[in-house]
């Protein structure tokens, strides 16, 4: 067996061609969104005029949406008014969502990310009237959007270690699932009048909304290929569709979480997969 990056007997070397990986469009410009409308909030602070025109088109209640602000089901996904808010809601949609949008593509990702946000908000509402019996809470935030995000991203990859308060390594479906666990918990709480002042009815109303599109969407769909394609050289072995999934879903893990989080079936596929490629291009007899 050869290595076809080894040094020539000229001394010339070649290096191994880099794919660089997908850009994520919609990602960045869904955080520059919440950032400009958090800034916008901060000057509203100190504006009367535009207190009033934020509260009534960045919060969402049903008392807004039965007023004919209808957009406030998303606009509301995009607000936020407190910094630390912002800041962990940022910080996860980038952690998980530059994922996602390398794997669908960047088109899949704002459908799912906007119809996630709006299914939530209009949970909101309907907890808030019919659960909770006020039609004026109001909400906003990215929470519900992004917990559709972390639904799709543990049926994904369910076995992938994830921080749990950024300390505890655990695996991702369970982690997703105990947020969810606590989510329920907590609105039962608000039900009964207590509770903390926080969306659980947004939160749940994006995870429903994330499951939902998974299995009846988004697990029959192929990754997006980040490259234009290219006929492959005769003699090259081709992968199978289901070979090509788990290439692609082996890939991203990899970007995500480095070549070490891969577990012994993993390594062993893409070890296959290389012999099959070299074999197939003469440098394994």
């Amino acid at each position: 067996m050869s290595d076809p990056y080894a040094p020539s007997a000229g001394g010339d070397y070649r290096p191994p061609p880099r794919r660089r990986p997908p850009r994520t469009p919609a990602v960045s410009v869904i955080i520059g969104l919440n950032v400009l409308v958090f800034l916008a909030w901060q000057a509203a602070s100190v504006i009367p005029a535009r207190e009033e025109f934020m509260a009534t088109n960045f919060l969402v209640s049903t008392t807004h949406v039965m007023h004919g602000l209808v957009w406030t089901l998303l606009t509301a996904a995009f607000s936020h008014n407190e910094f630390w808010h912002l800041a962990i809601n940022m910080f996860v949609l980038w952690s998980f969502g530059t994922v996602l949008e390398r794997l669908w593509g960047t088109r899949t990702f704002v459908v799912f990310y906007t119809v996630a946000a709006v299914f939530s908000s209009a949970c909101h509402c309907f907890v808030s009237t019919v659960l909770m019996g006020n039609s004026n809470i109001q909400a906003l935030g990215a929470s519900g959007a992004i917990s559709g995000l972390l639904l799709a991203y543990a049926l994904l990859f369910p076995r992938h270690k994830i921080l749990l308060m950024g300390i505890v390594p655990i695996p991702a479906l369970v982690g997703v699932l105990a947020f969810v666990g606590v989510d329920i918990w907590g609105l039962f709480a608000q039900t009964r009048g207590g509770g903390f002042p926080i969306g659980h009815g947004a939160h749940l109303g994006g995870a429903l909304a994330g499951v939902v599109m998974w299995f009846f969407w988004l697990r029959s769909t192929r990754p997006v290929e980040p490259e234009p394609y290219r006929r492959p050289p005769q003699g090259t072995a081709l992968l199978s569709p289901e070979e090509a999934r788990e290439f692609e879903r082996i890939r991203i893990k990899i970007e995500a979480q480095g070549p070490q989080a891969l577990n012994p079936k993993e390594q062993f596929f893409l070890n296959g997969i290389r012999e099959r490629v070299l074999r197939a291009s003469g440098h394994i007899t």
